[in-house]
Protein backbone atom coordinates (compact mmCIF):
# COMPACT_ATOMS: atom_id res chain seq x y z
CA UNK A 1 0.00 0.00 0.00
CA UNK A 2 1.08 3.52 -0.62
CA UNK A 3 0.32 6.67 1.28
CA UNK A 4 -1.51 9.46 -0.47
CA UNK A 5 -0.77 13.01 0.57
CA UNK A 6 -2.54 16.11 -0.64
CA UNK A 7 -1.42 19.57 0.35
CA UNK A 8 -3.81 22.52 0.34
CA UNK A 9 -3.13 25.15 -2.28
CA UNK A 10 -3.42 28.84 -1.55
CA UNK A 11 -7.05 29.72 -0.72
CA UNK A 12 -8.29 26.32 -1.90
CA UNK A 13 -11.70 25.29 -0.56
CA UNK A 14 -11.85 22.14 1.56
CA UNK A 15 -14.29 20.49 -0.84
CA UNK A 16 -11.82 20.71 -3.71
CA UNK A 17 -9.04 19.37 -1.50
CA UNK A 18 -11.19 16.39 -0.56
CA UNK A 19 -12.06 15.81 -4.20
CA UNK A 20 -8.36 15.80 -5.19
CA UNK A 21 -7.64 13.36 -2.37
CA UNK A 22 -10.47 11.07 -3.50
CA UNK A 23 -9.20 11.10 -7.08
CA UNK A 24 -5.68 10.21 -5.97
CA UNK A 25 -6.93 7.37 -3.80
CA UNK A 26 -9.01 6.03 -6.69
CA UNK A 27 -6.11 6.33 -9.13
CA UNK A 28 -3.77 4.46 -6.77
CA UNK A 29 -6.35 1.69 -6.40
CA UNK A 30 -6.19 1.71 -2.61
CA UNK A 31 -9.89 1.04 -1.99
CA UNK A 32 -9.93 -1.75 -4.55
CA UNK A 33 -6.93 -3.37 -2.89
CA UNK A 34 -8.59 -3.13 0.53
CA UNK A 35 -11.71 -4.81 -0.83
CA UNK A 36 -9.60 -7.57 -2.39
CA UNK A 37 -7.67 -8.20 0.83
CA UNK A 38 -10.75 -8.21 3.04
CA UNK A 39 -11.18 -11.98 2.72
CA UNK A 40 -8.66 -14.69 1.92
CA UNK A 41 -8.71 -16.03 -1.61
CA UNK A 42 -6.97 -19.18 -2.68
CA UNK A 43 -4.13 -18.56 -5.17
CA UNK A 44 -5.88 -20.76 -7.76
CA UNK A 45 -9.01 -18.60 -7.46
CA UNK A 46 -6.98 -15.42 -7.90
CA UNK A 47 -5.31 -16.84 -11.01
CA UNK A 48 -8.66 -17.93 -12.45
CA UNK A 49 -10.18 -14.47 -11.92
CA UNK A 50 -7.17 -12.77 -13.51
CA UNK A 51 -7.41 -15.07 -16.51
CA UNK A 52 -11.15 -14.36 -16.93
CA UNK A 53 -10.56 -10.61 -16.57
CA UNK A 54 -7.85 -10.70 -19.27
CA UNK A 55 -10.21 -12.63 -21.55
CA UNK A 56 -13.02 -10.10 -21.06
CA UNK A 57 -10.70 -7.14 -21.72
CA UNK A 58 -9.36 -8.80 -24.89
CA UNK A 59 -12.90 -9.42 -26.14
CA UNK A 60 -13.90 -5.84 -25.41
CA UNK A 61 -10.88 -4.48 -27.27
CA UNK A 62 -11.60 -6.78 -30.22
CA UNK A 63 -15.17 -5.49 -30.43
CA UNK A 64 -13.94 -1.89 -30.27
CA UNK A 65 -11.43 -2.56 -33.07
CA UNK A 66 -14.16 -4.09 -35.27
CA UNK A 67 -16.47 -1.11 -34.71
CA UNK A 68 -13.91 1.48 -35.83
Amino acid sequence: MSHVTVYARYKEPAERLIKRFSRKVKKEGILEEIRDRRFYKKPSTVRRHKKLRRKKVAQKLAVQQRNK
